[in-house]
């Protein structure tokens, strides 16, 4: 079974509120054993429009991923971080080359 990820696109628009999303959303990624590729990092923009913050979160499986966004501590946090940034976030599997 592939590896999945969280491919996210962020505007903060508070920083130091945005802190408090980034604390709290901890304890979902320790419990789902999440795995950062890519935090924050402004990307090098070659074609198309993207916001100023990427995020690639790796995790085991699709399942795992999806069970993590849907938690109790990760909505929890979610609850902090979405009056203080907009984003856009999609779920996707990685590949795999035996399909």
């Amino acid at each position: 079974m592939p590896k999945a990820y969280w491919i996210a696109q962020v505007s903060v628009d508070d920083p130091d509120a945005y802190e408090a999303y980034r604390a709290a959303n901890a304890a979902a990624f320790a419990k789902y054993g999440a795995r950062f590729l890519v935090r924050g990092a402004e990307p090098d923009l070659r074609e198309g429009e993207m916001r100023p913050r990427l995020v690639v979160i790796e995790f085991a499986d699709l399942d795992t991923a999806r069970a993590c966004y849907d938690s109790p501590e990760y909505q929890a946090a979610l609850r902090l971080r979405q009056p203080c940034s907009t984003a856009d976030l999609a779920i996707v599997p990685g590949y795999d080359p035996e399909k």
